[in-house]
């Protein structure tokens, strides 16, 4: 399963008697606990009796065990979460398999892992959970990045009541990262920074969480290297690499390069601007000026070039001279 149908499953009422979700999105987990949460019990007062959350360290499989199979006291379903629970010990794995099997209609039990559980290049194999809970009820969450997270953080804010505009979202991804808490944490920061009543975050507000000066830094340096003028973009450079960790220059560079490549590739293949404007949420006349920058190939080459600095500074490149070298190509003539 993935997280639309659990959405679509929570909004009909129809959520399985065992869910596991796994993934490192923090946020995720936390909205999928408030969503059972309600999907249990439309009444929240009911919650502080129905509802018991766990520590998957702290609780053995036996004990979690027993406790889903407890009948509600004075509601009409109880819910059990876990936490982490990629710490349950594996000990007593056929206790809870057998469960899943055979589970109590009048609970639903919630196991939340905040790590990806399947086999990667960190975990040799499939964590035990996945082999004791039915595949159907697995529910692995998105790995967003870059635009995708974005457009989700704006989504996220408008639950909220906050109105993210797409550059503020953007500019949020660039400088606090990928952690959707942090992100979310951060929209909330910029809006209070608008006043107490504030629900509208651009990129005035941003900058007062992130910094003036490292918004206007990394705003200064993409309009040099689209206008193509080296020495402005050098010198931009140098002034951000003062403060700003090459890594996160260089995400914005990429970022910029990606996005100028993307509407060039659906140009080539007979998208129109305004179709393009409403897929990426962009002005047409943002997306023209994309779209005139240059060549798909070429542009496939700078993003190429993109990636290999980032592979040179994961392994121990000399940021400076990388980083020069690469905004020196991306000025160069299309």
């Amino acid at each position: 399963m993935d997280y639309p149908g659990l959405l679509r499953l929570a909004e009909r009422g129809e959520l399985p008697p065992v869910l596991l979700l796994h993934g490192p999105d923090v946020q995720l987990l936390d909205d999928a606990l408030e969503l059972v949460t309600r999907c249990c019990f439309p009444e929240p007062a009911d919650a502080a009796l129905g509802r018991e959350v766990l520590e998957g360290g702290d609780t053995s499989v036996e004990a979690l065990v027993d406790t889903a199979a407890t009948l509600p006291l004075m509601t009409g379903l109880r819910l059990v979460a876990v936490r982490r629970a990629q710490a349950l010990p594996a000990k007593h794995a056929a206790t809870l398999a057998a469960y899943a099997r055979d589970p109590n209609p009048s609970t639903r039990l919630l196991l939340l892992a905040d790590e990806g559980l399947r086999a990667s290049r960190e975990r040799r194999g499939d964590h035990w959970l996945l082999g004791a809970v039915p595949p159907s009820e697995v529910v692995d969450l998105p790995a967003r990045q870059g635009r995708e997270l974005a457009g989700w953080l704006r989504q996220r804010a408008a639950l909220e009541g906050l109105s993210l505009s797409d550059e503020a979202a953007r500019m949020l991804v660039d400088w606090i990262g990928e952690e959707s808490a942090a992100l979310l944490g951060e929209a909330r920061k910029a809006a209070l920074a608008g006043g107490p009543d504030n629900r509208t975050v651009g990129v005035r507000e941003v900058g007062a969480v992130v910094g003036e000066h490292r918004v206007a830094g990394v705003f200064e340096l993409t309009r040099a290297v689209e206008r193509r003028d080296l020495g402005l973009a050098l010198r931009t450079l140098d002034r951000l690499l003062a403060t700003e960790e090459p890594m996160r220059v260089l995400s914005v560079l990429t970022r910029d390069v990606r996005l100028a490549w993307t509407v060039r590739v659906w140009r080539e293949r007979g998208q129109t601007v305004d179709q393009i404007a409403r897929m990426l949420r962009l002005p047409p006349g943002v997306v023209e000026a994309l779209a005139a920058g240059g060549g798909a190939a070429r542009l496939a080459a700078d993003l190429r070039r993109c990636w290999e600095v980032e592979r040179c500074l994961k392994s121990s490149g000399e940021p400076r001279a990388e980083l020069t070298a690469l905004v020196t190509a991306l000025c160069a003539a299309r």
